[in-house]
């Protein structure tokens, strides 16, 4: 069978934007979408109408929910010490898969890639005990691969002094460290030609949203792309990112 997973950042709580949210989910036809910024839970739940999934969980100001066409035998947000956002862990009923949301701090900047090291670390030792099983890691990892560049002249004019301040330059070493850890860049490792940026949507000059699943499981990405329909220009300031995976 081919399980489908959307990761999709709505934007401040997606409040105003819930029926284009709405159409790229449903063009997407997605059995699982792991929503970042999902803030507000009235949000998420009429997602969850207007898509006809089954389950729906998100907290207020808690950055991370889900959506879910079937049922889940298992969803649970973790939170570790020192990072700012809890990443959610999800198994639906009678899928072999564990799928983490996960949402890294935001801004480009040599400070917060430190963070946002940190925050990716206490993750990778929060799962360690599920790394022989088929997972996946999704989410806004807000941060670029190794060898991606950053135009700051096309960031908005309030971020590129993060960028000075770094002296001009960030070294990226998020992404290099979910590699390390034995992880695969579905995306990258399926469009190697391809930038994939996801942000902004209108304008899109960087990639930040990632489907990582680990090396010994990369034959289970039977596809991926970033969603570029007319709807999700729009609907939030993210493209989402789609993969369909093999589940034997």
């Amino acid at each position: 069978m081919t399980f489908r997973l959307l990761t999709y950042n709505i934007w401040r709580g997606g409040a105003g934007r819930v029926d284009a949210i709405a159409r790229v989910v449903n063009a997407c036809r997605p059995d699982v979408v792991v929503l970042q910024e999902a803030t507000r839970p009235d949000v998420v739940e009429a997602l969850a109408a207007r898509t006809g999934m089954r389950e729906a969980r998100s907290f207020a100001r808690q950055s991370l929910g889900f959506l879910s066409r079937g049922p889940v035998v298992h969803a649970h947000w973790h939170r570790p010490r020192f990072s700012r956002h809890a990443f959610v862990d999800v198994v639906p009923q009678d899928v072999p898969i564990r799928i983490f949301g996960v949402h890294l701090s935001a801004v480009h900047a040599a400070w917060t890639e430190r963070r946002r090291l940190v925050e990716l670390r206490a993750l990778l030792n929060a799962i360690a005990v599920h790394q022989d099983g088929f997972h996946v890691l999704a989410g806004d990892f807000n941060t670029l691969a190794p060898g991606e560049d950053l135009d700051v002249r096309r960031l908005p004019a309030r971020l590129r002094p993060f960028v000075w301040l770094s002296g001009g330059r960030i070294k990226w070493r998020t992404i290099q460290t979910v590699a390390d850890a034995g992880y695969v860049d579905a995306f990258r490792a399926s469009h190697p030609g391809d930038a994939g940026f996801t942000m902004p949507a209108w304008d899109p000059h960087v990639r930040l949203d990632y489907v990582f699943v680990p090396s010994a499981f990369r034959d289970r990405v039977a596809g991926i792309e970033v969603v570029r329909d007319p709807d999700a220009l729009s609907a939030s300031d993210h493209l989402p990112v789609v993969a369909d995976l093999t589940i034997p």
